[in-house]
């Protein structure tokens, strides 16, 4: 019976059950041994202690390795060009990639409280981070501006202002609530954060047009980034991967050399 028990809580929870199990009936074992008389033909506590054991061994072998862009919220599929990413961040590109994590600590806060509250990944403040390096008054060459990189019309249509004296995309909250506005339609658009970033990246009819050509379809999964990112252009092929790659480093910096005197 008690070894029933522990399989059927094995079979319909993680690790985290199963050890919990394991510790409610070694207690009970405890309590059977101090206050049942000796049956000679029932399991010993021994033998009961060891099947936990090895009960609770086998339930962690078991658990899928959880990485650090999924600890985050983010899908954290396996590509090279991901690899490539992590690569260039922690040898050529390590000094910037530890200037912008400093950086952070000034938003996250604030950044991830906006993410929790609209359920939205963690792992989307890494998107500020290949956008503007958390840099809010950064302004690229053609004229995107602040923490998110709005494109002045983009920002009006969400709500900021932008005008010869104010411009409300170097204002760090505002244009966080404008930006996850945007990723939120676009995730709703096209059902998942990769093409939702890619889109956030080159635009999203682009990313429909593209899709509709490969898959037949708008709406998509992370997957489907990869099919069609040979027709997108190559910012936007690397836009993706250069994301996954921070949500990882950042999610473990220490384990990449960050953080570490």
């Amino acid at each position: 019976m008690l070894k029933q028990r522990i399989l059927s809580a094995l079979g319909r929870r993680k690790f985290e059950t199963a050890a919990l199990v394991s510790v409610a009936a070694l207690s009970s074992i405890g309590i059977a041994d101090r206050d049942t008389p000796v049956n000679p033909a029932a399991p010993s506590v021994v033998q009961n202690a060891q099947f936990l054991t090895t009960a609770t061994a086998n339930a962690l072998a078991t658990q899928p390795i959880v990485s650090g862009a999924e600890r985050v919220g983010l899908p954290d599929i396996e590509h090279a060009r991901v690899t490539s990413w992590i690569k260039r961040f922690t040898t050529d590109q390590r000094r910037s990639f530890a200037t912008y994590l400093d950086r952070m600590t000034k938003y996250e806060p604030m950044i991830a409280e906006k993410l929790e509250k609209r359920d939205m990944p963690q792992g989307l403040i890494y998107l500020a981070m290949i956008e503007s390096g958390f840099n809010p008054t950064a302004k690229s060459r053609v004229a995107a501006t602040g923490l998110w990189q709005f494109m002045g019309p983009t920002a009006r249509e969400y709500g900021l202002k932008v005008t010869g004296r104010t411009d409300e995309r170097k204002n760090a909250a505002r244009s966080t609530d404008a930006a996850l506005e945007y990723l939120a339609d676009l995730h709703d658009r096209f059902g998942s954060w990769y093409l939702a970033a890619a889109a956030y990246n080159t635009g999203q009819g682009r990313v429909a047009r593209i899709m509709k050509q490969v898959t037949g379809r708008e709406k998509g999964t992370d997957e489907d980034f990869y099919r069609i990112s040979s027709r997108l252009p190559k910012e936007t092929r690397e836009y993706v991967p250069k994301l996954v790659a921070a949500a990882r480093i950042g999610a473990e910096p220490e384990k990449y050399g960050f953080g570490v005197n």
